[in-house]
């Protein structure tokens, strides 16, 4: 039972048996290999990575011909390329991003978000961080030189995407919170799955490979950098709302340090949407190392996969472009493979299918593929605070508190307590709403262009909007605050034209079977976050690495290993 009122963990933290270490990791052996090859591979400027390998692995995967090839280095991805591996089966990962693991002349990998520089966003003239002003002043982003950076915003006609770009995909960029959903939601939005299974099996497995952990809350109770979810956990109470502490990936031990001046600030010194120098634990941390620990993995980096064909022997061929710092092609190249995972993500494996299918290349594709995308319900939202209730001037980038509203009977909402790190006082308090929008979008290309069209209308988004501002109505009268109109470039309250988690395009059985095999080509799979049917009510990496981690455990004991012992 859930007492308003009352801060309570929420259910997704992991069991004490999965969490050997303060941190939640498990670090074996692989990780430190493959991290020793990752941190080679930047101090040498290489793009094509391997741990090593015997002499018949290097002979198995010689020429650019690969038993698997795996498209992107999110988390569905990085779960095929670790599972693979360990199966001993050769694998090639495709990551169109950079490998950030190497220091620029500042000695920091990544920039912060108040001085933000070419690192920040791939490929633009300016920044195009969430919040595009303050007090209606355009101070908040800033001019850029282009340059590969870790961050993407995606433009549709109605909707824009934050993507991660680099090793690690979004796990570079995001606020690490850690998340199962609620079980009769999941079960709601993917019915075919057994929950059973999911959450005995896959979601305690995701939650122990990505080192999930949860804050002290002596700590949390006492560092001047929680002082904004304090108060607006103490503001949503007031109203008899419930709030829940959430579970991250962010190493809470090394922000204690970080505190007493033991450790390099990160968390503490604003840096999150372009990237944490310390402190987290993001994906080529943790399966990524361990996949080039298994000396069956090679990833390239800054290659981008622009066509997928089927040859007559059943295997696909890839027609690969790489870049170099500046956006040039320097190369074109060809890799074949027996079986092909796509984790581009929503956006970059549909994008390759329909492309696939819409050209003739892979003409027995479903036609729903394209089909069910949703933007997890997002909507984003400032209040204003009294001068008698300050927010503080030095805030951590990562959330641990949400207000849990999820069994309104009207108006579900899961809203992040999201923190502001300007580095001054703003009294803003900053929510990232999480609705259950029942409205999709669909994908097609452009006729005329060959690009990726949405087809998303800006007032789909009023189901999310409607949720989002009943809950923070009733936040506002009970103690008394007004929303801030200041923060989007204009004067709206709510930021409904944005996303942080794009979902489907590719949906779990339908465009594909009940494990994530294409209908119509055999050993083509995909297996990240286009497969989830626009919303799961939290945030949803947990979810797609535990749904990964189910459906390659299938495909390998049905589809690669049988077929590698037949060869």
């Amino acid at each position: 039972m859930v007492l308003a009122g009352r801060s309570r963990p929420v259910s997704s933290t992991p069991p004490a048996s999965l969490t050997p270490s303060r941190s939640g990791a498990r670090l074996t052996r692989r990780h430190f290999i493959g991290a020793t090859a990752l941190q080679a591979a930047a101090a040498a400027g290489l793009t094509s990575i391997s741990a090593p390998a015997s002499a018949a692995d290097r002979s198995a995967a010689s020429g650019d011909s690969f038993p698997a090839v795996v498209v992107g280095s999110g988390y569905g991805a990085s779960v095929a390329a670790l599972r693979l591996g360990e199966a001993g089966v050769n694998t090639l990962v495709l990551e169109m991003g950079r490998l950030w693991d190497e220091a620029a002349a500042d000695g920091r990998i990544f920039c912060d978000m108040i001085n933000p520089d070419r690192r920040s966003m791939w490929f633009k003239d300016r920044t195009e961080a969430p919040l595009d002003s303050l007090l209606w002043l355009d101070i908040v982003n800033r001019d850029i030189e282009r340059y590969p950076g870790v961050l993407d915003r995606v433009h549709f006609g109605e909707m824009s995407v934050y993507v991660g770009r680099g090793v690690g995909g979004g796990s570079l960029v995001n606020g690490g919170m850690a998340v199962t959903p609620a079980r009769g939601h999941f079960e709601k939005v993917l019915p075919g799955v057994d929950s059973g299974e999911m959450y005995g099996t896959y979601f305690p497995r995701a939650r122990a490979m990505l080192g999930v952990n949860s804050i002290d809350t002596d700590y949390f109770g006492d560092s001047d950098y929680y002082r904004f979810a304090r108060l607006a956990r103490d503001q949503a109470h007031n109203a008899g709302l419930s709030t829940v502490y959430v579970p991250n990936v962010y190493d809470f031990g090394y922000m204690e340090r970080e505190e007493r001046g033991d450790a390099a600030k990160s968390a503490l010194a604003g840096e999150v949407i372009y990237g944490n120098n310390h402190g987290k634990r993001s994906l080529d941390k943790s399966y990524l190392a361990a996949a080039l620990g298994t000396g069956k993995v090679t990833l390239r980096t800054m290659r981008q996969v622009e066509r997928i064909e089927q040859g007559a022997d059943g295997g696909y061929t890839l027609t690969v472009k790489e870049i170099d710092e500046n956006g040039s092609v320097v190369a074109r190249t060809e890799v074949s493979c027996t079986h092909l995972f796509l984790g581009a993500g929503s956006l970059g494996t549909t994008e390759l299918l329909l492309r696939a299918r819409d050209t003739g290349a892979l003409p027995g594709l479903s036609p729903d593929l394209g089909t069910g995308w949703g933007p997890n319900g997002n909507i984003m939202a400032g209040r204003a605070n009294h001068p008698w209730n300050p927010t503080g001037s030095k805030q951590s980038s990562i959330p641990v508190l949400a207000i849990d509203d999820w069994n309104h009977p009207a108006h579900p909402v899961f809203a992040e307590i999201a923190p502001l790190p300007a580095g001054i006082e703003t009294g803003i308090s900053l929510y990232l709403a999480i609705t259950d929008n029942p409205e999709r979008g669909s994908f097609s290309l452009d006729p005329a262009t060959g690009e990726l069209r949405l087809d998303w209308r800006r007032e789909q988004n009023a189901p999310a909007v409607t949720a989002a501002k009943s809950l923070l109505d009733r936040v506002n009268r009970a103690n008394r605050t007004e929303y801030r109109y200041d923060l989007f470039g204009d004067d709206r309250a709510f930021a409904d034209d944005f996303c942080y988690h794009p979902l489907g395009g590719c949906p779990l059985g339908v465009a594909t079977d009940g494990y994530g095999r294409l209908r119509g080509h055999r050993n083509l799979y995909a297996v990240d976050s286009s497969l989830i049917p626009g919303s799961i009510g939290v945030n949803p990496f947990v979810t797609i690495t535990a749904l990964a981690e189910r459906n390659v455990a299938r495909v390998l004991a049905e589809d690669v290993v049988p077929g590698l012992r037949g060869a």
